[in-house]
């Protein structure tokens, strides 16, 4: 049920009421939801006068005019129009880049040790903290990579992103977003993807007032510039296999009626911009469309692989991509490597040695990554730039060598990641000034020895 109507003047978000969250099922599904009944119009969208004396409003994350099949929109039904705030002045950027900053990259691997977790009071939106480009918002091509750490759940403040839409990766702590759609709760080895424009605000359900069962909560985001995520195309994989759409999940209508003095802060062209505004904006009491917060658990990733040789590439392991221009060529893939079995006979088993056009950042949520077996930590990331080689350390590569192929073994106790895009992806300057950096990331490899021996097959 939607939460009790209220007036507050003073903190009033520290009043604001919890429940737990209702989901519906499936991936860019048509949803239709309520939480007053009789919310949602009859045969129409914009009625001349709409039920409860609320508003009709439509959000529109693609062009009017895109095909049906990738046509993203989501009609609302609110308690005040989403123009109703003062206007936005420009704030601090804090860590947020919003755009390449001129820093000298080098093509060498990088590798970074996890962000540290404030010792002030940092909220999601102040944590925030950007890594890389890839592209431009302007040109709504590529993407942004930040990590986010924060110990403080957002008070009387809401957030929305008018650059891009946002892929959420908990590495530490659960995140409880409260959306214009609804309410998420996503835990490490989960993921939200928050629209393109849609308010919400971020709270922490680990932590208390004085003192908690953590210190604060870390992960990783994807601000995707170009065409909203889609799921892959399964093609001689068949109908069933890698994501399932229903395991998808998307928020079932709820709202808040709350005025007061709040803060709506923007990330518009690189920037950030903040607008004083006399109510909570997630007062939507019913909506219908099919552009959604959603959450998806990785732990339900329904893995591929090879039962005969060699190791396959690693778009088998897809979860979201957004397309671009080019036919078969994404703009973006995310990409896991979850708990699996390894069955490949007379096959090196971690990932080979590669140099890729695609530029790859990644991430460890949990567990221990099976290429690295040391230095590469949860919540920490790598970066390995076009063309730059990369694969498994001496340690990795000598153990693999070495066992017996004939004998399945598991990958168990993991969960990475990858950004991968065919933009190059530069690190910020902040990134490349970090304490963190792990300047001798290169010396993993130094101890691979000449093996050559031209007299032995």
């Amino acid at each position: 049920m939607a939460a009790a109507a209220k007036t507050r003047r003073a903190r009033p978000a520290e009043a604001r009421p919890q429940q737990s969250p209702r989901y519906l099922s499936g991936f860019g599904n048509e949803f239709a939801t309520e939480a007053l009944e009789g919310a949602l119009p009859v045969g129409r969208n914009s009625p001349q006068r709409c039920a409860y004396g609320l508003y009709a409003e439509q959000l529109s994350s693609t062009a009017f005019t895109a095909l049906r099949g990738a046509n993203r929109r989501t009609w609302t039904y609110r308690i005040r129009p989403s123009a109703m705030h003062e206007p936005f002045k420009r704030i601090a950027d804090a860590a947020m880049v919003g755009r390449a900053d001129g820093a000298e990259v080098s093509p060498a691997q990088t590798r970074w040790s996890p962000l540290p977790l404030p010792k002030k009071a940092t909220d999601f939106v102040s944590g925030l903290f950007t890594m890389a480009h890839a592209g431009d918002a302007v040109s709504l091509s590529g993407c942004a990579i930040h990590m986010y750490a924060a110990n403080r759940s957002m008070k009387d403040r809401f957030f929305y992103d008018a650059d891009g839409e946002l892929l959420i990766v908990p590495q530490l702590g659960r995140l409880h977003l409260f959306t214009e759609m609804g309410q998420l709760m996503v835990e490490p080895q989960e993921i939200a993807v928050i629209p393109r424009g849609v308010r919400f605000r971020v709270e922490l359900p680990d932590l208390r007032d004085e003192g908690g069962t953590l210190e604060g909560v870390r992960g990783y985001i994807c601000e995707n510039y170009g065409a909203s995520f889609r799921l892959p195309d399964l093609g001689p994989i068949g109908s069933n296999g890698l994501v399932n759409p229903r395991d998808f999940l998307a928020p079932v209508a709820w709202y808040e009626d709350l005025a007061g003095s709040f803060e709506l802060v923007a990330k518009f062209q690189g920037r950030m911009w903040a607008a004083k505004i006399g109510h909570s904006p997630l007062d939507v009491v019913a909506w219908h469309g099919n552009s959604t917060p959603y959450k998806y658990d990785l732990r339900r990733f329904n893995t591929i692989g090879s039962i005969s040789y060699d190791h396959p590439d690693p778009s088998i392991f897809l979860v979201l991509q957004s397309q671009s221009a080019v036919l078969g060529v994404d703009a973006i893939d995310f990409v896991i490597f979850p708990p699996r079995w390894l069955a490949g006979e007379d096959t090196f088993r971690p990932p080979w040695f590669h140099r890729n056009i695609a530029s790859e950042f990644m991430g460890l949520v949990h567990g221990e990554y099976d290429a690295k077996t040391g230095g590469f930590v949860p919540g920490g990331a790598s970066l390995h730039s076009c063309m730059t080689g990369h694969g498994p350390d001496q340690g990795t590569f000598a153990k693999a060598s070495a066992i017996d192929t004939l004998v399945p073994a598991k990958v168990g106790d993991t969960m990475a990641f990858m950004f991968e895009t065919p933009a190059m992806i530069v690190p910020t300057r902040q990134a490349l000034e970090l304490p963190t950096l792990q300047r001798e990331y290169w010396k993993c490899w130094q101890g691979l020895e000449r093996n050559f021996d031209p007299r032995r097959r």
